[in-house]
C-alpha cells in the first residue's frame, strides 16, 4: 500500500510540473518563457559604443552596467572584427559557442602571438590581465561576470566610444 501511495504521489508531482511547463498553463511556465532562450529567439541588438561597430550584443540575464550582480551577454561579431588590447577590472567568463576566437594577451595587437579557441572552448580572464580579440570567420562568444562591465583600452586613441 505505501508503495502505491508512493508511486501515486510521485506520479502525480511529474504530472503537475509538465503541465507547468506548458505556455499559458500558469505563472511557473510565464516566469520561465522570459528566462529561456533558444539559439533563434536570443534578441540580438547594436553593441554598446565601447567595443568597434559591426558587432551585435544580447542581454541573456541580468545588467552588465549595473554598479553590480551578475549578467551574462552574448557578443556576435562577423568575420575578422578586432578588438583592441584592453582590460577589465571584474573577471571575465568567456565561452566559445560558434566559430573561432582568436586571442592575444599584452599590450600590442600582435596576430601572430594569438591563440585560436574553436567553438566549446572557455577561458576566463582574471581582473587587468591585457588581452586582444579578433574572429575568425562569424564567432558568437557568451560573456558572463559580475557588473559593470568596463572596457579600459590599453591605448586611449583604440577606443571606438571616443570616435562616436
Amino acid at each position: 500500500m505505501k508503495r502505491t501511495l508512493w508511486l501515486c504521489f510521485v506520479l502525480a508531482l511529474l504530472a503537475g510540473m509538465w503541465w507547468m511547463k506548458q505556455p499559458g498553463s500558469g505563472v511557473m511556465a510565464a516566469s520561465a518563457e522570459k528566462n529561456v532562450f533558444t539559439p533563434d529567439a536570443i534578441p540580438y541588438g547594436p553593441a554598446p559604443s565601447f567595443v568597434p561597430p559591426g558587432a551585435q550584443l544580447a542581454v541573456l540575464e541580468g545588467n552588465p552596467l549595473a554598479p553590480s550582480g551578475d549578467y551574462t551577454v552574448r557578443l556576435k561579431m562577423p568575420d575578422g572584427y578586432r578588438i583592441a588590447p584592453h582590460w577589465h577590472p571584474n573577471r571575465e567568463n568567456v565561452t566559445v559557442i560558434s566559430g573561432t576566437f582568436k586571442v592575444g594577451m599584452g599590450d600590442r595587437f600582435e596576430e601572430s602571438s594569438m591563440l585560436n579557441f574553436p567553438a566549446g572552448s572557455f577561458a576566463y580572464l582574471d581582473p587587468s590581465m591585457h588581452h586582444f580579440a579578433k574572429a575568425s570567420g562569424e564567432v558568437v562568444v557568451q560573456i558572463h561576470g559580475t557588473s559593470p562591465v568596463q572596457f579600459n583600452y590599453i591605448n586611449p586613441d583604440d577606443d571606438p566610444s571616443r570616435k562616436r
